[in-house]
């Protein structure tokens, strides 16, 4: 499966964010959308999770590379996990679980809830507290495991790894790297470290555009400055 990008172009009044944007995103693998902040990588999410209206382009799923067919992308195929976790904090870890998998009757769960909140690493005294009470971090293992549950095609996880403490970042990166095949994961950051610690592929959004970028090259100080040469032109553009 494959997850197409064409010609995608998304404008604020005068100010283009998005340039006919094209590319391939391979199952399997996950994908560092690697930008500054306000490059646009929340805005492409958007864009691809029907949030906001493009201007004109398409995106789509096919089966393999050389195939001709277009398949739409429904509202279920998609996982979005934002920077800053919204939850239902009235309830408690546990009736959020019971409830999300209650309302979606199409997902059919393979733990227990007591194994999901196992897998996430979450404390057995956690999971009878209200949500109001977890911290950021647990806050948003909550937000990535209710997306692991419903198992979407599409996962699009935006900057998740900000304000959490180096223990709880690791934790995410082990889950998000367990959760990669059978699905395209698209992870934005705008640090370069940690796109190249986590992803399989790095892509990033400059001027509006997304380019590939060969990651066996990372390591090379001098392309490394490149990149990030090329990230403050952007800036000054």
């Amino acid at each position: 499966m494959e997850f197409v990008i064409s010609h995608l172009v998304k404008s604020y009044g005068s100010k283009q964010v998005l340039k006919d944007c094209d590319f391939v995103f391979e199952e399997g693998r996950i994908y560092g959308l690697l930008g500054r902040n306000g490059s646009g990588k929340t805005t492409f999410f958007n864009c691809v999770n029907s949030d906001i209206d493009v201007n004109s382009g398409d995106f789509y799923f096919r089966s393999g590379k050389d195939s001709q067919d277009k398949i739409s992308v429904l509202p279920e195929d998609i996982g979005y996990v934002v920077s800053t976790p919204t939850v239902p904090e009235f309830m408690t870890g546990r009736e959020f679980l019971k409830f999300f998998i209650e309302v979606h009757e199409e997902i059919t769960p393979d733990k227990t809830i007591d194994e999901y909140f196992d897998y996430m690493m979450i404390p057995e005294d956690d999971r009878d507290r209200l949500l109001k009470d977890y911290s950021h971090g647990t806050k948003n293992k909550m937000q990535m495991l209710v997306n692991i549950i419903a198992k979407p095609r599409l996962m699009l996880l935006d900057e998740p790894l900000t304000s959490l403490d180096v223990i709880v970042a690791e934790e995410m990166k082990n889950v998000i790297r367990s959760q990669k095949e059978g699905r395209i994961t698209i992870f934005s950051t705008h640090l370069l470290d940690v796109a190249v610690d986590l992803c399989d592929e790095i892509v990033l959004l400059n001027h509006g555009r997304l380019e590939p970028i060969d990651k066996n090259n990372l390591g090379d100080s001098d392309f490394k400055e490149k990149i990030i040469a090329a990230l403050r032109d952007e800036e000054n553009a």
